[in-house]
């Protein structure tokens, strides 16, 4: 009520005035009266009109964008100015809070690892993250607003969306067709989705990897078990004469160690997935290696084969030893089983010019076809599988081989030709190779 008592005061003011000013004028003409009223409602217009400016200047300032300040007048319009516009800022400052709000929250879902993907209540894309944009091929300009059913055209998918139960999330192929997606819906508002997506193309392939390994598991071990137990059964139900039964040992003999075998690079596989890096700070000397592995590999080939080990110049290796020597040995192993007798195999060690260090086995051996490349670390692969059971082969050498190398951060370089022979070479980062000043071979 401030403005109430000074708005009439004025008007009163300014009637008084005109009619004062207005009987003055009048009284020459003989028309006081009249003269006075003249002047009272000309005093009282001139108090409407400034108030109708000032209006007008409130009306302007609304209209625009209230960016400045509204008009700094005195009385009822001013104090009106004055309080629409600061409700104006609160509205302003609350809706930029708000603003803030959401884009914290909208840069949280942007940084999950998972696609979200927000649909109204017609099935249209509303927003997503860039996951979900790689994950469903979307385009952030492009396919806003568009029906996601027209952009992503899985059958199971869209069976999923317009069956509406939404209890159990739903796996198909990406539209790139090379991952996996697992899409989980939730309603919220008013007929509105959100759409959840996440790869799961590595989970797939773990949980594949594992059905195979436990199945690979299970049918090498069954095999020697059969035998074992047919063995027995032969042997306690039948009798049998001294050398056929000294056969018969032999042969149980070569199934357990061939059990044994398989157990212990099982056993060999996890202690490497499951311990911790190699110190960088222990060193092996390069010929302590080569001098076991030639050791091992003369008794195995019995002469058979031309066997060369050779070392380009001392060094050492930063690393385990054993795992070293072992991943060596079981490249060694290989050549010798899948060489011909008279065949040749070469193990050099050279330190390249970038400073890398290499350990290279090649043989004049069988060879492999170059389809086979790709997956011969994998666990129980086998290019021949009767050929590599007569040999001893577990399908193991070469994933421990593989593990090794990665561990001491290296890599395991591999080519073949059918007929021709083989190369491996363990490829060795510098941080992990040093020049040794001496030979350093053991005693």
């Amino acid at each position: 009520m401030s403005w109430l008592v000074p708005r009439i005061t004025v008007a009163l003011l300014a009637l008084i005035t005109g009619a004062c000013a207005g009987l003055l004028l009048g009284e020459p003409v003989h028309a006081p009266v009249l003269s006075m009223v003249a002047g009272g409602c000309a005093g009282v217009a001139l108090v409407v009109l400034v108030d109708s400016l000032r209006a007008h200047r409130l009306m302007r300032w609304l209209r625009g964008a209230q960016e400045d300040q509204a008009p700094r007048d005195t009385g009822f319009w001013g104090e009106i100015g004055y309080r629409v516009e600061r409700s104006v800022r609160l509205r302003e400052r609350s809706v930029e809070k708000e603003r803030e709000r959401l884009d914290q929250f909208l840069s949280a879902i942007e940084a999950s690892p998972n696609g979200v993907l927000l649909l109204d209540s017609r099935g249209q894309v509303d927003w997503f993250n860039s996951v979900a944009a790689d994950h469903f091929g979307l385009d952030p300009v492009r396919d806003r607003r568009q029906r996601l059913t027209n952009l992503v055209r899985s059958p199971a998918f869209v069976a999923y969306l317009q069956l509406g139960q939404f209890d159990e999330p739903v796996k198909f192929t990406s539209p790139r067709g090379d991952a996996t997606l697992s899409v989980l819906v939730r309603g919220y508002g008013d007929g509105m989705k959100l759409v959840l997506t996440q790869d799961v193309t590595e989970r797939e392939r773990s949980e594949a990897m594992r059905r195979d390994f436990v199945a690979n598991v299970s049918h090498e071990i069954r095999t020697p078990l059969t035998v074992l137990a047919g063995f027995v059964e032969t042997m306690s139900a039948l009798p049998l004469g001294e050398s056929e039964r000294n056969r018969i040992l032999h042969l149980m003999q070569q199934q357990t160690e061939r059990m044994q075998t398989l157990v212990a690079d099982l056993l060999t596989l996890a202690q490497l997935e499951g311990s911790p890096r190699p110190a960088p700070d222990r060193w092996a000397g390069v010929d302590v290696l080569m001098a076991h592995v030639e050791a091992d590999a003369r008794a195995l080939s019995g002469g058979r084969h031309s066997l060369s080990f050779a070392v380009e110049r001392p060094a050492q290796v930063a690393g385990h030893p054993d795992e070293i020597a072992s991943a060596l040995a079981n490249l060694v192993t290989n050549a010798i089983r899948y060489t011909p007798e008279g065949g040749s195999i070469d193990v050099t060690w050279r330190v390249r010019p970038d400073g890398t260090g290499q350990f290279e086995v090649s043989d004049t051996g069988i060879g492999i076809e170059r389809e086979h490349l790709p997956r011969l670390t994998e666990r129980f692969y086998r290019v021949d599988g009767s050929r590599s059971r007569e040999t001893g082969g577990t399908g193991l050498g070469l994933s421990i081989v593989k593990h090794v190398v990665q561990r001491h951060g290296g890599e395991l370089d591999i080519h073949s030709d059918p007929g021709k022979g083989s190369r491996f070479r363990l490829v060795f980062p510098p941080s992990r190779v040093r020049a040794a000043a001496v030979p350093t071979f053991a005693a």
